[in-house]
């Protein structure tokens, strides 16, 4: 029989995926703002569950490609070809889910163009990634500032198919404007590309990121609130707001956050660590929290591999099992926006993935992925030649 926990496999980043997963299921089902102010589930989950995915996805990109190791030449090519048919089918997932009426902000649309944003990317090793991920998040937060005014604005739904009838709206939306928009987003994918080329199985690797990520948070919150402090700031920002997300204050807006950008209105915008804005400190503050929890999960990984295994399988089948969790929010199905649904569905999420780890298979649309990417990359494999004796 095959071992619950296949060889090669990292344990401590399905912790990290299931944590990311049933964070984004509570900021969905949760209420976000009470008469008391922004909830705590928002406070924890809000923006750093999605980053966290995101974050995520740029590893598994690296592991899938070699680890420590990059791709060059043909194989490159090869497993390119086969990495783009998966982001391919995830943005199809995603646009099926966006005909749902779920009142999610489906993520999987964009996370598919993530992914292929990503593939320039794939030869490169720790330390040039790291670089472009900072210069990423600094500069492409100003050119999408200066950008998003010419383009059309947001339609601030999720991605559907009736979406590709206006394909500069969509790719807009996808790339820039939207919920989570790719472009900026792609300091995600670059800092988890850099974890993933490190040898993560080494012990002072988790302790590296738990070290350098409490650092990057901890510093780009403090920064981003001296310069909000300052005086007149907020009540800039309060007057050039537009766009939905406003809440009873502008602080209480940006501790709940916005809606994948800010308002491009004053350049103190890009000051704001508010979730869901794409600026330079919101970038750096979420990846930051996203690799103190992967260097926290992969300790936990080391130390109870077979439990955390089956007690969070749940990570090992995201896209399955984000994808029910889409579609069971449509009206009449599971749609409370209470404590008791968010248990019951996340309960749910973790005996599937526990039942699909202990019987050693894979998620649904993971098998067909997988499938797909695999098939792909035989295609485009060259046969060795046979040769014959005469």
């Amino acid at each position: 029989m095959k071992p619950i926990v296949p060889a090669g496999r990292v344990v401590g980043l399905d912790a990290a995926r299931a944590l990311a997963l049933l964070g984004m299921m509570a900021t969905h089902i949760l209420v976000g703002v009470d008469a008391d102010g922004v909830t705590l589930p928002q406070q924890i989950a809000g923006g750093r569950a999605s980053a966290l995915f995101a974050v995520l996805a740029g590893v598994s990109l690296a592991l899938m490609t070699g680890g420590t190791t990059p791709p060059q030449g043909r194989r490159r090519f090869v497993l390119s070809a086969g990495l783009a048919v998966r982001a391919l089918l995830v943005a199809l997932v995603g646009l099926l889910l966006g005909e749902v009426d779920s009142g999610i902000a489906v993520i999987l649309t964009y996370y598919g163009l993530l992914f292929l944003l990503g593939l320039p990317f794939l030869g490169l090793r720790t330390r040039p990634l790291v670089v472009l991920a900072g210069v990423w998040l600094l500069v492409v937060p100003v050119l999408s500032h200066l950008l998003r005014p010419h383009l059309p604005p947001p339609s601030y739904a999720s991605p559907s198919f009736a979406s590709l009838a206006d394909p500069a709206q969509l790719l807009g939306e996808l790339a820039f404007t939207g919920y989570y928009p790719a472009v900026p987003w792609l300091a995600y994918l670059l800092a988890g590309l850099a974890v993933g080329r490190l040898d993560l199985r080494r012990s002072g690797t988790a302790g590296t990121l738990v070290v350098w990520g409490a650092v990057l948070a901890v510093v780009s919150a403090l920064v981003s609130r001296a310069l909000l402090d300052r005086p007149g700031v907020m009540g800039t920002l309060g007057e050039t707001f537009t766009g939905p997300g406003l809440q009873a204050t502008t602080a209480t807006t940006l501790e709940h956050g916005l809606y994948g950008t800010t308002p491009t209105g004053n350049w103190w915008w890009l000051a704001v660590r508010a979730p869901h804005t794409a600026t330079p400190f919101d970038l750096a503050h979420s990846i930051g929290s996203a690799l103190v929890v992967v260097g926290v999960c992969l300790v936990a990984g080391r130390l109870l591999p077979t439990v955390l295994a089956v007690a969070l399988g749940a990570g090992a089948m995201t896209l399955t099992l984000y994808t029910a969790h889409v579609a069971l929010r449509a009206p009449g199905l599971w749609d409370g926006d209470d404590m008791e649904t968010y248990l019951a569905q996340a309960a749910a999420a973790l005996a599937v993935g526990a039942l699909y780890r202990l019987g050693r298979r894979r998620g649904p649309l993971e098998e067909v992925l997988a499938r797909a990417s695999a098939g792909t990359q035989r295609a485009l494999t060259p046969r060795p030649s046979v040769r014959t004796r005469a």
